[in-house]
């Protein structure tokens, strides 16, 4: 160990070891401190039930927001597939009607909008993502950049878009541009991921929504081959390779910032509980704002955040008839929209605000294996085994936190009730069993995303998605991952322009540490 560290990152998640990457290929001294006994985060894959080879990415999934100027500037060997089928989703009530949006054959897509009588539709749907498209090509390039002034970002949007998507709620336009409620609900989705908040209010749903449509400068998701842990695997080979110092079952106890004359300094426990401390020129947090507060011993400087989705892992031995017929290998190979109609939507946030789980739970189900395979073993490849992945949305940590037990059951029962109603047979009758005979099956509330990767109320974005540009004027040209301390950093996905599996804050704070070094 060295004394003083030219950076020492606290949290060894994907933007940590991105930070650690960038700062060790140009000669820095990095240090990274993890607490968890595995670095990645929620950026992993796991083998989670007994005697099942399958390697599944427990906590994030789809990859949209990873620049392309990251791996390649880090020479990271990461593919990402698209998906040809874009969402399936049952109408709710008539699940033997759906709306299929095949990106390979418009004519398919056309039908599938007729056959739910949404034919008018049709027309916005496609100026609707073509407007997005273009804003995403316009907005992702300065993701990676210093950060445009408010005014500079809305002359890059235009007066329509910033009208639309900033100053109004999300709700207002996709409503005067789609007429079938559930065509509105499919839309308003991208709002509401991890985000508790109604889309009838300009805030929250209106920066979620912008982040889930400009990613990749295309608003694509991508399955990333191998699983996410393909990811975690490529930062931590780049930053070994360079000669970063990758600790796990380190935990930061402490962090005195340092002054302008003097280094800041970092106090950890290791695996074994011995008591450790490092100087460091610069501290590199890529955990939650709110965890860095308590390290330097700040008060807060938000209120406390507040996930809200249920995160439930599958693993099937077949994937589940539809009741419209529909091939479950289409269906489920892009988003499959469960009860997610613009009213339901409401409903359930409005439901979940009155303190209860929502009656009909909105969620969106993903299966990784219909696009790579990789992640199953070859007897589970052989016998038709899937993975499966739930995002059950308006689920608020607050409905968890008196009894977290009794609510993550009642609000999987209500998930699998809703996932059921649109299904030709029940979800738990294609559940493998594990070695044990268990079903495969786990669920991990707001509550305990907090326990497992030490995300402050379970929010997986760390805190609300800030604008992807300066808010304040001392913002403008810097990297919006500066804090009151000018040797401590902001490197996780509480900074802005954070969010998602992108890497984005992690190379941030590493361009301000080079920028000064």
């Amino acid at each position: 160990m060295h004394a003083t560290y030219d950076a020492i990152v606290v949290g060894g998640g994907h933007n940590g070891l991105t930070a650690a990457a960038y700062l060790a290929r140009v000669g820095q001294t990095v240090l990274v401190l993890e607490r968890s006994e595995h670095l990645g985060g929620a950026t992993r894959s796991e083998r989670m039930f007994p005697g099942v080879d399958a390697r599944v990415s427990r906590y994030s999934y789809l990859v949209s927001l990873l620049p392309r100027r990251v791996v390649g500037e880090l020479g990271l060997p990461i593919e990402l597939r698209r998906r040809r089928y874009a969402s399936y989703t049952p109408v709710p009530g008539d699940p033997g009607r759906g709306l299929l949006v095949d990106t390979a054959d418009e004519a398919a897509t056309a039908a599938s909008f007729d056959a739910i009588g949404a034919t008018g539709d049709l027309a916005a749907w496609r100026g609707f993502g073509a407007r997005t498209g273009a804003l995403a090509a316009r907005l992702f390039p300065t993701m990676t950049e210093p950060l445009l002034s408010r005014a500079d970002a809305r002359a890059l949007l235009g007066e329509d878009d910033w009208r639309d998507l900033v100053d109004n709620p999300i709700a207002d336009v996709v409503d005067g541009t789609f007429r079938d409620d559930l065509v509105r609900g499919v839309v308003l989705t991208d709002a509401l991921i991890g985000t508790f908040a109604s889309t009838r209010d300009a805030g929250p749903a209106n920066r979620c929504f912008l982040y889930h449509v400009i990613g990749g400068g295309t608003g694509d998701w991508d399955v990333p081959m191998g699983g996410m842990g393909a990811v975690e695997q490529a930062l931590e080979d780049a930053a070994r390779a360079w000669r970063a110092d990758l600790r796990t079952g380190a935990t930061v106890t402490h962090v005195d910032p340092g002054t302008a004359a003097r280094p800041a300094e970092v106090s950890w426990t290791d695996e074994d509980g011995v008591p450790r401390s490092a100087g460091a020129q610069f501290v590199l947090a890529a955990c939650a704002p709110a965890v860095l507060d308590r390290l330097l011993g700040d008060a807060p400087a938000d209120p406390p955040p507040e996930g809200s989705q249920l995160k439930v892992n599958m693993v099937l031995s077949r994937l589940p008839r539809l009741r419209s017929g529909v091939d479950p290998a289409v269906a489920f190979a892009g988003t499959f929209h469960v009860n997610e109609t613009a009213t339901q939507l409401e409903q359930a946030h409005a439901d979940a605000a009155a303190g209860h789980i929502p009656a009909v739970p909105p969620v969106e189900t993903y299966c990784h294996s219909l696009t790579d395979d990789s992640i199953l073993g070859p007897e589970l490849r052989a016998g038709g085994a899937h993975t499966l992945t739930a995002f059950g949305l308006h689920m608020p940590a607050r409905l968890f936190v008196d009894d977290p037990d009794a609510a993550r059951t009642d609000a999987l029962a209500a998930t699998l009730a809703s996932l059921d109603s649109v299904l030709a047979e029940p979800i738990e009758d294609c559940l493998l069993a594990d070695a044990d005979g268990t079903p495969c099956l786990e669920v991990r509330s707001p509550v305990d995303l907090e326990a497992d990767v030490a995300l402050p109320g379970g929010h997986i974005f760390h805190r609300d998605l800030s604008w992807p540009w300066a808010e304040r004027d001392d913002e403008v040209g810097r990297w919006g991952v500066e804090t009151a301390h000018p040797r401590v950093l902001l490197a996780g996905a509480g900074a802005r322009r954070g969010g998602g599996v992108s890497g984005i804050p992690g190379r941030a704070a590493a361009m301000v540490v080079v920028s000064q070094l």
